[in-house]
Parts: structure tokens; C-alpha cells; sequence
């Protein structure tokens, strides 16, 4: 067997300009002990941590394949949630940029998620209709609830009360309460979507936002349950509810009967502020203190709102109160006492509009303890605003305080291009042309054009030309960063332009079905003394019809054309005079290139494939069936024969043009890529996608082999598939309103399947027991700590999922052995965990077991005298610390005085000797 053609394998170097994904929501960090300062915006897969002051990014939190689609900061600042598209949450630490925590439960993108306020519980929406209330401390999830019938837009934890507010796409706002998991009230004010919602004045209102301009206004009474102490136990049981009052009459009880939702919390629509903005809301919420509320519908307007506390409404009660006398005394009237009241419009008081420069994605606010509110904005066009609010004007005015745009274009990247050197990259996009540094990654310089279509450097790279949308030839100096000319190229917009390999000049087709070729030419400049490099229309091919793409063959014999009917027609450079017609395609020919011996010519099209042709007789080659939807781009590798196609399937592939063989595919992009470029040495490659975002790719040394990869795929694949199978259940249990909050995927399965090793280990190795002497000795282990061992390594999140995926084959074994290791006191916590959950899933097998009764038996007695013992060493150390603490304090306090003491006597010793000192020299 002769040897495989080894390749080279290209990796992930960088994500480039993106300021931030508008996919996802910005929010506020705690970050080096200052609030207000920094922000988080999702970045692709990525949450990247900007300072607003400086406009510099400070962290990158990497995420691994999915984008982010929601962002919550946890109560004490040291912890960022980020929810993916996949229905996964990382809870990350700011302080190391790690991942700490990761929970899967959710089957499709995160869409809320919310801390409860001590930062214990982690609430997650998605928009499979679920809600999941995760277990932050112990890293696992505690429960799902069912209820909604589409997405879940927003989710609200109660700070009193173990409450939880849930709004949805399917017009309802849902209240559970938490102890007893079930949904015990739902609102239906609403004819359309709930897009938004926040619980303003201390939790005693709820606001909510719909697809039309009101926000409709809830209040909220929370129902106390009071319970007499003299009534006997028998009747405390459904009497008693938490709405009946000490007096429990029978016409109350009845009352409460009629309406059970209404025990815990009565909530009745108190009316609505209008918004200014017609069309829907997109983010509605609140400071972290409540007192301002602010919402923006899908333009570019943030309404802010002020929320009157408790002391204010007072003082303006009673003001109102005094005028309403005065005026009653002047008319003479009795005093109208309950006539005076406050409307709606003067609690929630709009404070003012801001404008912001583009249509808003999310917003976040911070109220700084000088008293200004800071916005901050992420607008859909890859810009981080933020503005400040001087509460104390009589009038609040939003100041803009900044703007992060430097890092990206304000839309999609249509073209790029790397410089000679390979230092150089170039993006131009709808508004600017930006220069990147390779190295760095830093914009270098920033110049506005018109729609970029194609571009290219200047051989020298001194200079850029881009060709426009509406058919301009744009010549800049990067020295200077200016535009020094323009030229009208064509009637139509300007698809490609293309370097002459002899370097003097380069050719343009367009949409006018012209191909045009020009001269670098030196002009006098009138500004200057000094000659300046211009463009000179030397001659014109006249096709009939439009051009999509050209490309010189490296002797610049030939030159290749693609145009709109499908075709490629190859022409002599130097007579214009037609030599090969390429057809096959059924849709246009989008991009081309020929490889550097001139030899092979490969086309994209449109129809998803890529061919590659024989440039001496126009023969195909081979069809290759290349991407999933439009092949975007095409380029050759320098000096090979292997290139890389771009297509709208969001993918990046490499292909081998003397093989056919498909050689890898670079994924990273989230939507359609537009456009790429290769590095002259042929070591980086540069893409652009819909994405907003710039990704460089960088040859490794690592050897690529061809089966090793399709076997990769392939593993890749039935993971993926495994992963989409039927969740597995619980016997015996109907599918209510709660279940278990993890779920199946590659992880948990081959938890399962490491703890089913493990069993199997233990029995084959317990079957051996003379052999197992000698295999003990050699490994350093009991088999039954070998499996403590495994139980150890599941991560804790993945516990339950993975147990029920565990067949019962293997349970009586894992009893026995619990009660072995509990009697030996080791890993209480977790195998009390593990035994409770598999007597739960397991209930009605173990009972009707006769083989485990005894087992049962003596599990029951080790497991609470050996839970007790923990719990009785827990509340020792606990005195101990309390204890020490105390002798510490009290210590401190000692010390301080003494040395207060000898302090002041050193001063007064200093004090003595300069007296006597100023006595003797008098």
C-alpha cells in the first residue's frame, strides 16, 4: 500500500471585527471593584467584556461551538451565566475567565435566565417552552416546569417570597410557586405575545410589555397565612388556607374554594402607560433597584421611566390633599378626603426619550451611588453605546458618554484582501474600508467608501482600490488614510476586479456586461509637487452578458470570464479573441480561480457545486457537490494544488484539486460566509461572514490524514444523533407539570456507560477473587473503591441523568455497595444523593425485591446514624469557628487599646525631651 498524501491542518486562530452579536443581551459587570464601567455583549460563541470608558476589551470568556443567546450577572458580581443557542448554560468566573459550572437541560436556545438574590438558584427560559430552576451550589438542576405553550420571553424570581413569574410568546404570564412547583395562577390580559416584564415598587407591581404600545400596569397583594394558635391541628388542614384570615368564616373558605388560585398572591390590572412606540416591545426591565424602568420597541428609541417609591407617592398625596382643601374652602364645600388620589402616570413618570444612532438590540441600566443612571445600549449594527442621566436636572437629559465602533464594520464584510507581506488585511463592507494588523488584530485604519464589492492592494501595498456597488473604482492612500480618487468604471456595480500577474495593471467586469482593463499610471498632483499613482483605461471586452467574475491564468495569456448565463468563457489577453466556453453549471458561476501553473481552473456556482476544469481543452475534471447552499468564494492555495470554498451554508471547506478528495471543513461562522482571502505564503486565511464577524485561520504543523478525519465526522455525527433521541423516563410517572430538570446528551451516556463498566468490573473481579488478589496489589485499589472512584468523577450536574439512563440489572449491586461505603463513612453527601434518586426512579422493583429487603434494612440504619454524625462534626465546627471568631474579635479590641496606650506615651516622652531641649538652649 503506498503512502497517503498528508495535509496540513488549519485551525481557529481568531475572531476579529465584532464589537458584539445582537443575538444576545448586554449587561452591566462588577469587574477590578468597580460597577458601571464594564460591560458584556455576546460575540459569536464568545462573551466578550468591554470597557466603556477606554473602549478596550478587557476579557474574553470563550465559549466552545454555539452562540451566546442570553447573559445574566450573578447578584454578587463574581459569576457571568451565558445561555448558548443549543440550550446549555456556562456559569463563568470573572475573576479567572474559567468555566465553572455547565448545565444541560434546555433542547433549544436559552431565551431568560435570572439569579434569585442571594445568587444560590438560577432560573433558565428557553424557547422549548420549559423552565428549569438550577441548583447553582450543588451544580445541578433542581426541577423543569412545563406550562407554556411557546418560547419563554422573560422569567422573574420573588425576593420575599419562593414565587416565580414567567412570561411567554403564547400570551400568558405564568405564577408558580416554587415549594410546591406548580402553577397556581396565569394571567390572560394579553391578545398578543408577552415580550417583556419587570416587578417594580418593592414587588408590589408588575409591568408587561406586548407587540402593542401599552404596558399594561398589575398589582400585586401577597396573601398572608395566618394561622391561629389555639385552633386544634385537624383543622388547620384545607380550612385554614393562606388567604383565610384568623376569623375563618365559612362564606371566606368558600370564597377561597371558588378561587384557589388566589391563596398565595392576588394580582389585578391596575391600567397602562403608554409607550410612544407602535410596534412591539423588544427589552423591557428595570435598574437593579427598581426605581427606573426603560423599554425599546424594534427602533431606535429607549424610553426611560421613573417609579415613584412609597415616600414620594406620600409626599405628593399630600400636597395634592392640601390643594384639594384650599379649593374646597374656597368654594365652600365639605373636605373631599377620598376624592384625592394619584393616577397611574404621576407613579410611573416618563423621565426621557434616547435616540440612539442604529435600532436597538437590549439595554442594561446602573444607578450609580452618585445618583446618575447609566445606560448602556447594543445596537444591531455592532456598536456598544452608553449614555449618563443627571437625575438631580430639573429636566434629565441623556449625555452620551461613548461609543465602542472601532472594532468592526457597521455591516456585513463583502470583500477582503490580504497584502503582499501577509501583514496587511483589508475588509470593506457597505460604509468603510478598514486595514487590519495580522498580528495584532487591531484596526490600523478606517476610511469611508460606497457599497464595497471587490478589492484589492496595490502592488507596493500603499495604496487599496475597491470597487463599488454603483460601478466607482475608489483609490485610497493608507499612508494617509484618504481617498485620493475616484473613478465612474462602470454602469453597474463593479462584481470583481482582478491583479494582471505582471503587476502594471489589473481588470474590473461588471454589471454593465463589460470587462475592463486598466494601467497603474504616475500623475502630476496639483496639490503637490510630487507625482501621485493613478488608474488608466487602456481597453474594454464588450459581452453580452453581466460579469460575475474575471481572473487572469498566471502567464497572463488568458483570461477567464463568468457570466450571468451559467457560463465561463476563457479569452486570449492580448487579441481579446475567444478560446473556451465552460458550461455545466445550472446557475451563475459566483467565483473562480486558476492555480499558479496555470493548468486547473475551479468554478462555484450558485447550484451548490464546485467544478474543476482542465485549462488546455475546457474539460471537466470532476463535479464536486460542495456545500449545503450557494459556494460564496473560491481561492487557490499558493504553489499547490489545493484550494478553499466559502459558502452561504455557514461553512469553510478544503478541497484537493488533483484528488477530488474533500481535505476539512473549518467551522466557527454562524450564518452565511460572503468572502475570504488567502495570505500569499498561504499560511493564514481570513473569512467574513453575515455573522459580523472577521475569523483568521492559521496553518498548523500537525499532519491531516483523510480517514482519521471522515472518522472524526462520522463520531461527531452519531453523537449528534444520540443526543436527538427520545429522552429517557421515569416508570410509572406521568408527564405533569414538573420533571427532572437534566437531560440526555453524549455526556450523561457515557457517564452511564462508565458506571456500568464499572459494575461489570466489580462483578467479574469478585467472581475472580484469587486473581483480583494479585490484580489488587498491582493496581492499588479495592474493586468497590473503584467504583467510588468512577461515582466520584460524574460531574455532579449529570448525576441524575446519568442513573437513569443506568439499567436496573445493575442497582442492587450499586445498594449493596452504598451500604458498604456509608457504613465506612466516605462521600455521605453524594451517595445519599445517588440512593434517594435511584429509590425514587426504582421504587416499585426495589420493594417487590425480597433479595433487597435486608439490604434495604441496613441501609436505612447506617444512612441516618452516619447522616446525624455529619451533621452533629458540621454544627461542632460551626460553634468552634463561632467561637473562635469571638476570642478573635475580643483579642483585636485588647491590642487596640494597648497599643493606642503606648502610643500616646510615646508622645508624651517626645513632647518632655523637646521641652527640656528648648530650656537648656535657652
Amino acid at each position: 500500500m503506498g503512502l497517503t498524501r498528508q495535509y496540513l491542518r488549519y485551525g481557529p486562530a481568531a475572531l476579529f471585527g465584532l464589537v458584539g452579536s445582537a443575538k444576545g443581551n448586554v449587561a452591566f459587570l462588577a469587574l477590578r471593584g468597580e460597577r458601571g464601567r464594564y460591560v458584556a455583549v455576546p460575540a459569536c460563541e464568545h462573551v466578550f467584556v468591554w470597557d466603556t470608558r477606554k473602549g478596550e476589551k478587557v476579557v474574553i470568556l470563550k465559549g466552545l461551538k454555539q452562540e451566546v443567546s442570553c447573559l445574566c450577572p450573578s447578584p454578587d458580581g463574581l459569576h457571568l451565566a451565558v445561555g448558548y443557542e443549543d440550550g446549555s448554560i456556562r456559569v463563568f468566573s470573572l475573576l479567572s475567565g474559567e468555566v465553572n459550572i455547565t448545565f444541560n437541560g434546555h433542547k433549544a436556545a436559552v431565551t431568560a435566565m435570572q439569579y434569585d438574590h442571594l445568587g444560590g438558584r438560577l432560573v433558565s427560559g428557553s424557547k422549548d417552552t420549559d423552565i428549569i430552576v438550577w441548583d447553582v451550589i450543588n451544580e445541578s438542576g433542581l426541577y423543569r416546569l412545563r406550562g407554556h405553550k411557546d418560547a419563554v420571553t422573560q422569567v422573574l424570581l420573588l425576593k420575599e417570597k419562593n414565587l416565580l413569574v414567567t412570561s411567554g410568546k403564547d400570551t400568558l404570564v405564568k405564577w408558580w410557586d416554587l415549594d410546591t412547583q406548580h402553577c397556581f395562577k396565569t394571567l390572560v390580559g394579553h391578545r398578543t405575545e408577552v415580550w417583556g416584564m419587570a416587578l417594580i415598587s418593592e414587588e408590589k407591581r408588575l409591568v408587561t410589555g406586548s407587540a402593542d404600545s401599552e404596558l399594561r400596569v398589575w398589582d400585586i397583594t401577597y396573601i398572608q397565612e395566618v394561622k391561629d394558635p389555639d385552633e386544634p391541628e385537624s383543622k388547620k388542614s384545607k380550612g385554614s388556607s393562606p388567604g383565610a384570615q384568623e376569623n375563618t368564616e365559612e362564606d371566606e373558605t368558600l370564597e377561597l374554594d371558588e378561587h384557589p388560585e388566589e391563596r398565595l398572591v392576588k394580582c389585578s390590572k391596575v391600567g397602562s402607560i403608554m409607550r410612544e412606540g407602535r410596534d412591539r416591545v423588544v427589552t423591557l426591565a428595570t435598574d437593579r433597584t427598581g426605581k427606573f424602568l426603560a423599554c425599546h420597541g424594534t427602533g431606535a428609541v429607549l424610553e426611560v421611566f421613573s417609579v415613584l417609591s412609597e415616600e414620594e407617592i406620600r409626599k405628593k398625596l399630600e400636597k395634592k390633599m392640601k390643594k384639594a382643601k384650599k379649593k374646597a374652602k374656597q368654594n365652600s364645600e365639605e373636605e373631599p378626603e377620598k376624592s384625592v388620589e394619584l393616577s397611574l402616570q404621576e407613579e410611573i413618570k416618563r423621565l426621557t426619550n434616547i435616540r440612539a444612532s442604529s435600532k436597538i438590540k437590549s439595554f442594561d441600566l446602573f444607578l450609580s451611588p452618585k445618583g446618575e443612571l447609566k445606560i448602556v445600549l447594543l445596537l444591531q449594527n455592532n456598536i456598544i453605546e452608553s449614555y449618563n442621566l443627571n437625575l438631580a436636572a430639573q429636566v434629565p437629559q441623556a449625555v452620551h458618554a461613548s461609543k465602542i465602533t472601532i472594532g468592526g464594520h457597521r455591516s456585513d464584510v463583502r470583500t477582503l484582501a490580504f497584502s503582499s507581506d501577509n501583514i496587511a488585511i483589508l475588509s470593506a463592507a457597505a460604509e468603510s474600508v478598514k486595514v487590519w494588523n495580522r498580528a495584532t488584530l487591531q484596526c490600523i485604519r478606517t476610511m469611508d467608501c460606497e457599497y464595497a464589492l471587490c478589492s484589492l492592494f496595490v502592488p507596493g501595498d500603499r495604496q487599496v482600490i475597491v470597487g463599488t456597488k454603483t460601478g466607482k473604482l475608489q483609490l485610497y492612500d493608507l499612508a494617509s488614510g484618504s481617498l485620493t480618487e475616484t473613478l465612474n468604471a462602470h454602469d453597474g456595480a463593479v462584481w470583481s476586479i482582478a491583479l494582471s500577474p505582471d503587476q502594471r495593471g489589473f481588470v474590473t467586469g461588471g454589471a454593465d456586461k463589460c470587462v475592463k482593463f486598466w494601467e497603474f499610471e504616475l500623475v502630476k498632483d496639483e496639490s503637490s509637487t510630487q507625482k501621485r499613482l493613478s488608474m488608466k483605461h487602456v481597453r474594454v471586452l464588450q459581452l453580452d452578458e453581466d460579469v460575475l467574475c474575471v481572473r487572469y491564468s498566471p502567464n497572463q495569456k488568458l483570461l477567464a470570464v463568468s457570466l450571468l448565463d451559467c457560463t465561463v468563457k476563457v479569452f486570449y489577453v492580448d487579441t481579446l479573441k475567444f478560446f473556451l466556453s465552460l458550461y455545466g453549471h445550472k446557475l451563475p458561476v459566483l467565483c473562480m480561480d486558476i492555480s499558479y501553473d496555470g493548468t486547473l481552473i475551479a468554478t462555484g456556482s450558485a447550484d451548490r457545486n464546485v467544478k474543476i476544469w482542465g485549462l488546455d481543452f475546457g474539460d471537466c475534471h470532476r463535479s464536486l457537490f460542495a456545500h449545503d447552499d450557494s459556494v460564496m468564494y473560491l481561492q487557490f492555495v499558493a504553489k499547490s494544488h489545493l484550494f478553499f470554498t466559502a459558502g452561504k451554508d455557514s461553512k469553510i471547506k478544503q478541497w484537493d484539486a488533483d484528488k477530488f478528495e474533500h481535505i476539512q471543513t473549518l467551522e466557527g461562522h454562524h450564518k452565511e460566509v460572503w468572502c475570504l482571502a488567502l495570505s500569499p505564503n498561504g499560511d493564514y486565511v481570513v473569512s467574513a461572514s453575515h455573522d459580523k464577524s472577521l475569523r483568521l485561520w492559521e496553518r498548523t504543523r500537525e499532519p491531516l490524514v483523510l480517514e482519521e478525519e471522515r472518522e472524526m465526522e462520522r463520531e461527531a455525527e452519531y453523537e449528534e444523533s444520540v443526543a436527538k433521541e427520545e429522552q429517557p423516563v421515569v416508570a410509572g410517572e406521568t408527564q405533569g407539570e414538573t420533571g427532572l430538570a437534566g437531560k440526555k446528551t453524549i455526556e450523561t451516556i457515557k457517564a452511564a456507560e462508565r458506571i456500568m463498566e464499572a459494575i461489570e468490573l466489580y462483578r467479574e473481579e469478585m467472581a475472580k477473587l484469587k486473581e483480583h488478589k494479585a490484580i489488587c496489589k498491582a493496581a492499588g485499589k479495592e474493586p468497590s473503591a473503584y467504583v467510588l472512584e468512577v461515582f466520584k468523577k460524574v460531574k455532579s450536574s449529570e448525576l441524575e441523568e446519568s442513573l437513569l439512563v443506568l439499567p436496573f440489572s445493575y442497582v442492587p449491586d450499586l445498594l449493596r455497595l452504598f451500604n458498604e461505603y456509608i457504613h465506612l463513612g466516605s462521600e455521605i453527601e453524594l451517595l445519599c444523593r445517588a440512593l434517594l434518586f435511584l429509590l425514587k426512579i426504582h421504587f416499585g422493583q426495589i420493594t417487590g425485591n425480597h433479595m433487597l429487603v435486608t439490604v434495604i434494612e441496613n441501609l436505612k440504619k447506617t444512612t441516618i446514624s452516619r447522616v446525624s454524625e455529619a451533621r452533629d462534626v458540621l454544627g461542632f465546627n460551626m460553634a468552634g469557628l463561632q467561637y473562635l471568631k469571638r476570642e478573635i474579635e475580643a483579642k483585636d479590641e485588647v491590642t487596640f487599646f494597648a497599643d493606642a496606650t503606648d502610643r500616646f506615651e510615646e508622645k508624651r516622652r517626645k513632647r518632655k525631651k523637646k521641652e527640656k531641649m528648648i530650656l537648656a538652649v535657652v
